[in-house]
């Protein structure tokens, strides 16, 4: 038995038009399955925390972006129980593409339906404070504070990125709320102590990242040896670069190559803290979440099953 969680709204509504493409093809092959539509923010978790509280195995399947999966990923009761699969329709898809999935719907589908291989992928957790308390967030992908997240604070609430989904152009939502986040963002102190016990300070940081994929922000090859299984988190940090050095880096990201540059800091680790002078914008996968100007990040114990590529 299949469980689908669709996001009919993904991609200002190409969710709802590519599940009508998917869903012909499970009855045709006669597929047993189960179809979950979220209606809200945050619906995915209420239903996959709904879904996974018996303690069976179950393999659902998320049809939507990055957040969905977030979301998803964020209801799971046991990570080890759970066998996911993956068909991408959202703007960013960083989930997908660090995972080579196929970015075809069918194609993703013919994946699932018939597996070669699985993935035991990392999973990761944000701890921070709110006046309610400490409270936790997973991530698959990545999170951090600051520019990125400064990013997908702005692409939730941009009319541009309607228009352009609507295009097929989503993904230049995020280089150009990029450019302009260079532009008016303030460097800030951030200090980032790692497991090692190396406690290290950055006087203009510009973002602090903690990666589990390579990729982020629509193609941003942030963390190029980032790898979802070794157990481990990449950390990145860009720090004490003039707005036109950033400017000139920003492309040379999409390859990876800017990790080759002075200002741009990198290391790996099981736990870190972030701690930053001022309150700076946080997201988890893309998802905002207010800001915050400390942060605790590490990895669940448990590994989720995801349904990989040959």
């Amino acid at each position: 038995m299949y469980i689908f969680i669709v996001n009919p709204n993904s991609r200002s509504g190409m969710g709802s038009r590519i599940w009508n493409t998917v869903e012909p093809v499970l009855n045709e092959r006669n597929i047993r399955y189960r179809v979950f539509f979220t209606k809200y923010q945050r619906h995915a978790v209420k239903l996959v925390r709904e879904i996974t509280s018996d303690g069976q195995a179950h393999t659902i399947i998320i049809l939507g972006g990055d957040g969905t999966v977030n979301e998803a990923v964020n209801g799971i009761a046991d990570l080890s129980k759970i066998t996911l699969g993956y068909i991408p329709t959202g703007s960013s898809n960083d989930f997908a593409r660090s995972l080579r999935l196929p970015t075809d719907p069918l194609a993703a589908l013919d994946n699932i339906l018939r597996p070669s291989r699985y993935l035991s992928v990392n999973i990761g957790i944000l701890t921070y404070n709110n006046k309610n308390g400490v409270k936790k967030r997973r991530f698959a992908v990545s999170t951090g504070m600051g520019f990125d997240a400064g990013i997908c604070h702005e692409a939730m609430i941009s009319h541009v990125k309607v228009l352009l989904n609507k295009l097929r152009l989503g993904k230049l939502t995020y280089v150009g709320i990029a450019l302009r986040q260079i532009l008016t963002l303030t460097p800030c102190r951030i200090t980032v102590t790692l497991d090692d016990g190396r406690r290290i300070s950055f006087d203009r940081a510009y973002f602090a990242t903690a990666m589990n994929f390579k990729y982020e922000g629509g193609g941003f090859k942030f963390c190029p040896d980032a790898d979802c299984c070794d157990g481990l988190l990449d950390i990145i940090v860009i720090s004490n670069l003039s707005k036109l050095k950033i400017l000139t880096l920003l492309p040379t990201a999409y390859k990876g190559w800017h990790t080759r540059f002075k200002g741009v800091y990198t290391y790996t680790c099981r736990k870190a803290e972030f701690k930053s002078a001022a309150p700076l914008p946080v997201h988890t996968d893309g998802e905002p979440i207010y800001k915050q100007a400390k942060l605790t990040l590490s990895l669940e114990p448990e590994k989720l099953r995801v349904i990989a590529m040959p």
